[in-house]
């Protein structure tokens, strides 16, 4: 446990002595432990990717249904190894009975949930500019789902007291996970309903950070859908946005979405910031309106040290990934792709191109 982080007056100061020292006294006791989170970039479904999963299905003796577990079959491993696995899943699933619909209003194939289970994560983050784009009925099916699959989720709400924090243990660690978005596309929620979903505002996320260290949490991670499309470098928003959030002091860790190409990382005050882990699923045309490396992405592997009480957030590694549209949409780990012996000569290709677009920008966290 930590004591109060402010602590004004002479009577105060011989009460933090007193705290500090029964602190370090029980977390002497206490061996160290540590505790392996992977993150993923946004999982945005687009009707060929549905097409493809809706044809796998039907190949399977399943002719109403999609099956999107083949598509992370190379991933699987490295997610699933995780003691936290978190995934970004950037569009609201269609409410059961309602139609399918693709950009710039989403309702995808609720199948993709189980596959994301499937393939190994525990947590998604699900605010995002397209949160609202199935309104109420869309949030409601998403969450619902998420938790019959056994996923937690934050980011979108069925209820005022879901979008709070809420406190949780990974291995002996207390950890809180908020999730805020830039925009709503327009879109506004219900009237009396703003709770539905979460904007980036930084007074609001240190108050919620601040809220999470009450109900005890150690490490608070923030998860923010923000940046400009197709491009690598963070815009000003994005760097003023890192340095409030960091310099509050109540955040540990800042993972970003929204761009869908690979953005750098970097330690702001100390406190580690993947401005962008561009793509993890998706079928963006790379094309004049989407260069190829809208296919990259990064799986980012973050180590929690906690030793004596403290929490240290180690150095991240990225994972390059890669979508391999041309084989069933399989989400490649690109350095194995580039090497396998196994896979066609056009396929080791494109994974060697884009683990060299990745690595122009993350090289110094490949492993």
């Amino acid at each position: 446990m930590r004591c109060a982080r402010a602590i004004v007056g002479a009577t105060a100061f011989a009460l933090a002595l007193s705290c500090t020292a029964v602190t370090d006294h029980r977390a002497s006791a206490e061996p160290a432990t540590h505790a392996t989170f992977i993150f993923g970039g946004d999982v945005l479904i687009h009707t060929p990717l549905w097409n493809h999963a809706q044809r796998t299905a039907r190949a399977n003796g399943n002719r109403n249904g999609f099956d999107f577990r083949p598509m992370f079959d190379d991933v699987r491993e490295l997610i699933s190894g995780a003691d936290l696995a978190v995934c970004h899943l950037e569009t609201p699933i269609a409410p059961r009975g309602e139609p399918l619909s693709t950009f710039p209003l989403f309702g995808v194939p609720r199948e993709i949930i189980p596959a994301l289970a499937d393939a190994g994560f525990d947590r998604c983050s699900t605010a995002s500019n397209h949160s609202l784009d199935r309104g109420n009925s869309g949030i409601n099916a998403t969450v619902n789902e998420l938790l019959a699959n056994g996923i937690s989720q934050t980011g979108m709400a069925r209820t005022k007291a879901e979008i709070e924090p809420v406190v949780f243990d990974v291995k002996g660690i207390r950890v809180a996970h908020q999730s805020y978005t830039f925009s709503y596309n327009g879109l506004q929620p219900p009237t009396g309903e703003p709770w539905r979903s979460a904007l980036i505002d930084p007074r609001r996320i240190i108050r919620d950070a601040k809220q999470a260290r009450a109900l005890g949490a150690e490490l608070v991670i923030a998860s923010l859908h923000w940046g400009t499309e197709r491009n690598t470098a963070p815009n000003s928003y994005q760097l003023d946005v890192a340095r409030r959030l960091t310099e509050s002091g109540h955040i540990d860790l800042i993972i970003g979405h929204h761009a869908h190409v690979v953005q750098p990382i970097d330690n702001v005050n100390d406190v580690w910031v993947a401005y962008g882990l561009s793509n993890l699923l998706s079928n963006l045309p790379t094309d004049e309106r989407w260069p190829a490396k809208s296919q990259d992405g990064v799986l980012v592997e973050v180590t929690v040290v906690k030793s004596r009480g403290d929490i240290t957030v180690m150095r991240p590694v990225a994972h390059p990934t890669w979508v391999d549209k041309q084989n069933g949409f399989v989400i490649r780990l690109a350095k194995t792709a580039a090497r396998s012996e196994l896979l066609p000569q056009n396929t080791r290709g494109g994974a060697r191109d884009s683990l060299a677009r990745t690595a122009a920008v993350l090289g110094e966290f490949l492993p």
